[in-house]
């Protein structure tokens, strides 16, 4: 594809897409088909991914690998106790030989931002990425600066029970479209990943394994406009919306999503019909994207928590109590 390539004919085209991004990322990363669907309905969707999951499966490497595949500048954030919001965003410094101010930028100017171990930072300086992921733009001394209409956060966080984390302020949580669980691979999947990879004699770059380039930031625009023009039936809206009320009507929750959640659920379940080369959105859509779009929206009562339940049981239960439109 070539960078003239700025427009789509039909959505056949945004699925040809998505299969060529899949197939060059497969290069790379095995397995781990569900979380590349996450991130491409994501990024059809102007939204961003938290992936949580043990070390060594690969999550870096598939941010990597996608940003490659898809034309987008990188950038990666290591978060540890001790990093500040001026390390993020960036600060203006005085130059002594200008006796001027100068804007230095920080790791966040960039298309794709990976936000590795989040939650091994206080709440204070991850609160340095709400304006960001919400308006695109940050603000250093009282400027305000644009990170561009593709800015992505595609941030990693440790599972809670590890030691030295911090638990994501639900603001911040709020923020993300998907929350992702990155499991381990199947027995199968992680011999293909040692005999793939146990030759390397260090990590290697997703250039390295054959990974590349199938999209630019025309192609990516293309493909989003298209998405918008995806239909949503009002039966389909209705479903959205008693899912969504229906999070607040249940004993096992303290909170429920809000209407904004509704909205995301909608827009996603449009880029996922695109990728599926339909111009329509049908109830499936939303039933496979609901769990990720809502399982960090949802807060359990101290009832639900005291009894052990856990929240993937709790959206489980109001996806089938929900009845979805034939």
């Amino acid at each position: 594809m070539g960078e003239d390539a700025v427009t789509f004919e039909t959505v056949e085209d945004v699925a040809a897409l998505g299969v060529a991004i899949r197939d060059e990322i497969g290069k790379a990363v095995v397995g781990q088909e569900q979380t590349v669907e996450i991130l491409l309905v994501a990024l059809f969707a102007g939204g961003h991914v938290l992936l949580e999951g043990p070390p060594g499966t690969a999550k870096t490497l598939l941010a990597r690998s996608f940003a490659r595949v898809t034309g987008l500048d990188y950038g990666r954030i290591q978060f540890t106790p001790d990093l500040m919001p001026g390390d993020i965003i960036g600060a203006n410094l005085f130059n002594f030989q200008t006796s001027r101010f100068t804007l230095t930028r920080g790791p966040i100017f960039t298309d794709l931002l990976l936000a590795d171990e989040i939650n091994r930072t206080p709440p204070k300086t991850q609160a340095a990425l709400l304006e960001a992921m919400q308006e695109r733009t940050v603000t250093i001394d009282g400027q305000s600066l644009s990170l561009g209409e593709r800015f992505m956060v595609v941030a990693t966080q440790n599972p809670i029970e590890q030691q030295g984390v911090y638990p994501l302020p639900e603001a911040q949580l709020d923020r993300f479209l998907f929350k992702q669980t990155v499991d381990y691979p199947s027995a199968a999947e992680e011999r293909r990943i040692i005999a793939a990879h146990g030759s390397a004699a260090h990590a290697m770059e997703p250039a390295e394994w054959g990974v590349a380039r199938v999209a630019d930031a025309g192609i990516i625009g293309a493909a989003i406009a298209t998405v918008g023009q995806v239909r949503l039936a009002d039966e389909v809206i209705d479903y959205i919306t008693a899912l969504i009320r229906g999070t607040r009507d249940v004993a096992d929750l303290e909170s429920g999503a809000s209407p904004r959640a509704g909205a995301m659920l909608a827009g996603a379940a449009r880029a996922r019909a695109a990728l599926d080369g339909r111009d329509f959105v049908i109830p499936d859509d939303v039933k496979a994207l609901a769990p990720a779009l809502l399982r960090h929206r949802l807060i359990l009562s101290p009832a639900a928590e005291i009894d052990g339940r856990a929240i993937e049981d709790v959206v489980t239960h109001i996806i089938e109590t929900i009845e979805a439109p034939r």
